[in-house]
């Protein structure tokens, strides 16, 4: 191959390159779903890299495990989605350490965990791997393998899969920090639950489900019984931490997609969507044990007890609108808060 056969291909791999980096650029303003821009990324990384498999991984913060985000593979179908222990595998390695990985031949490296192989007559051969690194933080690692059939990688394959992997580091953070802001705008920041603003939009939305496909929709109105004493007796640092303290017993005690909220003050309120007054009420009631029975704390240690009142109502058979639903269960509520307290009643 002569001098000028080989200056023209090098021109034409970076030209595909520079073209590939650009429009994996113009994806990360495109959009923030982190799934589309990632899948982009690697869409365009084909077109430079040619490997017979590639893959995604992202990193648990809190275990290390990796997790298939995206795959393409004769296997992808049952690769997304599946988890690495941490440490596993060449990708584990690479995560762990932060570093590069290229591995000529798989047989010779004791590291792979076959995978692919597992569930594919795919045989790897070759294998690429790159971590995708925010700062000195490790969010994942972008895997390529190869069989025999289609040689090695390269450190020239190694170079721009680096800089791709950046590319998906910004997406990833992107993503990441516009779910943060989202979050923000729509929970109370001392409970962690749902703030008032928030719950209103939420409820629009379960009414609207039941007026379009039928069923029943809940509500449990809750007031704090004696709280202004806690902050009277105890500090208003004791009251806030005592809220937040009770926003993480209602979370870890209702079903999943039961939706708490900070209402305001020391006022709660939470939708049970495909609820009827006898499923509400039960729910209630459990909560009004829950609140006996727990033992608040504080800055000295001193134990303190708090129950709460409570109030239901159920759409449509109580309320027509959003507005009256809520006006009736905190309506039912005040019945317990007028009389005997640490109670439940239903309009």
């Amino acid at each position: 191959m002569s001098d000028k056969t080989l200056l023209l291909q090098t021109l034409e791999r970076r030209n595909r390159e520079l073209e590939v980096l650009i429009e994996i650029g113009k994806a990360l303003t495109s959009t923030v779903n982190h799934e589309d821009v990632l899948n982009l990324i690697m869409d365009q990384a084909s077109r430079l890299l040619k490997a017979r498999a590639w893959s995604l991984l992202l990193r648990s913060e809190e275990t290390g495990e990796l997790t298939f985000e995206v795959a393409v593979s004769p296997a992808a179908e049952k690769l997304k989605g599946r988890r690495l222990p941490r440490g596993q595998g060449i990708a584990g390695r690479a995560a762990e350490s932060g570093q590069a990985l290229l591995i000529e031949d798989i047989r010779k490296d004791s590291r792979y965990v076959d995978m692919t192989d597992m569930t594919s007559p795919f045989e790897t051969r070759s294998v690429l791997c790159v971590p995708v690194r925010s700062k000195d933080h490790v969010l994942g690692v972008i895997e390529l393998t190869n069989s025999p059939a289609e040689g090695v990688f390269t450190k020239a394959d190694l170079q721009i899969l680096a800089t791709i992997a950046d590319y998906a580091a910004i997406a990833i953070e992107n993503a990441r920090n516009f779910k943060r802001i989202s979050e923000l705008v729509i929970t109370d920041e001392l409970t962690g639950l749902y703030n008032g603003r928030h719950l209103h939009a939420l409820l629009e939305e379960e009414i609207e489900r039941v007026r379009r496909f039928g069923g029943k929709l809940s509500l449990i109105f809750i007031d704090l019984d004696f709280f202004k004493k806690i902050n009277d007796s105890r500090g208003h640092v004791v009251g806030s931490r005592t809220l937040s303290e009770v926003g993480q017993l209602l979370k870890s005690n209702m079903r999943r997609i039961c939706k708490p909220a900070r209402y305001g003050g020391d006022e709660f309120v939470i939708i049970l969507p495909n609820t009827d007054k006898t499923g509400a009420m039960t729910a209630a009631n459990r909560l009004l044990s829950i609140f006996r029975e727990h033992t608040f704390h504080d800055d000295d240690g001193h134990a303190f007890n708090l129950t709460a009142s409570f109030g239901v109502a159920t759409y449509p058979d109580d309320a027509r609108t959003k507005d009256d639903l809520i006006r009736l269960a905190d309506k039912a509520m005040y019945r317990v808060k007028e009389t005997t307290r640490d109670g439940v009643q239903a309009i």
